[in-house]
């Protein structure tokens, strides 16, 4: 891995999955599977269909997730992830397992910090 910080491409990965909601699709559609637009939306209550709509559209943008339209009235459309998209996953699941022990760790720093405060009065 180069060191020059230009050459960071850690940087390329978190902008493809940056914000509150590409990360959370993504590990609904590996643990769920294919999913309907309103499935998806059922699945992540306070998600907006707009805010829904720009994520999934980014992510299809990335090849991370396909959209499969089915020439039917009403339109069906269905959103899984790719082969490429299923590479991300453990990825995913080591930043989930870090940021579970980032707020253990952030919780235990709070309560020490509050001790010594106490203690220095």
């Amino acid at each position: 891995m180069e060191k020059k910080a230009e050459h960071c491409k850690i940087v390329v990965a978190l902008d493809t999955i940056v914000g509150k909601w590409k990360p959370i699709i993504l590990m609904q559609l590996e643990f769920e599977g294919t999913k309907r637009f309103n499935e998806l939306r059922r699945l992540m209550p306070d998600i907006t269909q707009r805010m829904l709509t720009l994520q999934l559209r980014e992510l299809e943008e990335q090849d991370l997730v396909k959209r499969v339209i089915y020439p039917q009235v009403p339109p069906k459309v269905e959103y899984s992830l790719t082969e490429y998209g299923k590479s991300m996953i453990p990825l995913l699941e080591a930043m989930h397992e870090w940021g579970a022990k980032h707020m253990e760790h952030m919780e235990k720093r709070s309560k020490q910090v509050a001790e010594e405060q106490v203690s220095e009065k």
